[in-house]
């Protein structure tokens, strides 16, 4: 493993959402997977990343974002 990825083991999944978003016009559902794969790093390297702050509020936005397209019954 490079020295910076034991730095900042999560900067590949930082900057996969980053790009996966710029495509995607900042429409964070269509990056859910790549969001959830930050998570994942997080979590296994237990939030020591500079780039692991952001992760819950973007889940947060998915999970608010697909509530609000659900039907209301």
């Amino acid at each position: 493993m490079a020295k910076e990825e034991i730095k900042e083991p999560c900067k590949k999944q930082a900057c996969d959402i980053q790009a996966c978003l710029t495509k995607n016009n900042f429409n964070s559902q269509r990056c859910q997977r790549v969001i959830e794969l930050l998570e994942s790093c997080c979590e296994k390297c237990e939030y020591n990343s500079t780039h692991c702050a952001s992760v819950s509020g973007l889940l947060k936005q998915i999970k608010k974002n697909t509530k609000e397209q659900k039907p209301q019954v």
